[in-house]
């Protein structure tokens, strides 16, 4: 009978042994390469084009600079020569660019850094899961490209099936994001499960997606709630998790995640109108096939959108 040390000595092995092999196997899952043979490319559309302002003062000239976090695979990460970023982000900037005939640079950055550097001018747009908000509205224009989704993922062979509603997590063991909206979520649930009788749920925080992964494939955790892209990456490449439920970042509203540039610059009329060149064509429902996040897509792109509501004083 194994103790409860070499069990997780066990399992912590099968972690390892999964990352060492991780690398390969998203390799094969997704080309991390700098310069993908299966790359999409889009044709430049002079009515669109057209929608840039003469004027417009670009950080770089004759270049659109789009700075990018590379922290959560397959949205950006960096590409098998350390260097260049690439992902579903990266690429739906390439191509934006692309339909307006405009080179791209991306620029990678640390997420909390990205508000000061756009107000500076520092990059003309920042594509990093941005969520669109009335708030951020306030200072920054947006134009959707995904919607925000969080995703309960378990143990590959746990018997939990489905999760879409709060009895559903009655009494489990969840990993999730201090701070976040999908602890704000969590909580609330447990709130109302703990109103009708039901049993509380227990949250834990790690620091890495390493420790959450060895935490649910130990049974020290039952399921995880964090953003579902870079969690369907790490069950693609390691096959030791599975998805279970999706639920809005923005619950109860529904959320947006939009391209982000400054208030009033003119660029987010031009990047809508590309991204819904880009819809219209096929070209993005291959791309979120290509990155595995087909459950992230938009009909349509809007400006400025209704986010989500300021918070409460």
């Amino acid at each position: 009978m194994l103790t409860r040390k070499s069990f997780l000595l066990t399992a912590l092995a099968t972690v390892l042994a999964a990352s060492s092999s991780g690398l390969a196997l998203a390799q094969s899952t997704f080309d991390l390469s700098p310069n993908p043979a299966s790359r999409l490319h889009a044709e430049k559309v002079d009515a669109i084009a057209a929608l840039v302002p003469a004027d417009f003062d670009f950080a770089k000239d004759g270049t659109l600079t789009i700075a990018i976090a590379a922290g959560a695979p397959p949205t950006a990460t960096y590409a098998t020569d350390g260097a260049t970023v690439v992902g579903f982000d990266p690429d739906i900037g390439r191509l934006v660019g692309e339909v307006l005939g405009i080179p791209v640079e991306i620029i990678p950055i640390a997420w909390a850094d990205w508000p000061l550097g756009l107000t500076g001018g520092k990059y003309d747009a920042v594509i990093s899961n941005v969520g669109v908000t009335e708030e951020r509205k306030e200072k920054y224009d947006f134009s959707t490209y995904r919607i925000g989704v969080h995703g309960f993922y378990v143990k590959a062979d746990n018997p939990i099936t489905e999760i879409k509603e709060p009895k559903d997590i009655a009494g489990l063991k969840i990993i999730t994001g201090s701070g976040t909206n999908q602890e704000r979520i969590l909580l609330e649930w447990d709130r109302l499960n703990q109103e009708a009788g039901l049993a509380p749920i227990e949250l834990q925080y790690y620091d890495d997606e390493a420790a959450a992964l060895l935490a649910i494939s130990s049974g020290r955790a039952d399921v995880q709630l964090n953003p579902n892209a870079p969690l369907a990456y790490q069950a693609a490449v390691t096959g030791q998790t599975k998805l279970v439920g999706l639920i809005s970042s923005g619950w109860p509203n529904p959320a947006d995640v939009g391209v982000t540039t400054r208030k009033d610059s003119g660029l987010a009329e031009p990047f809508t109108a590309a991204i819904n060149n880009l819809i219209e064509t096929g070209t993005y429902a291959e791309l979120l096939d290509q990155w595995g996040v087909a459950e992230e897509s938009v009909d349509v792109s809007r400006t400025n959108p209704p986010g989500l509501p300021k918070p409460k004083a």
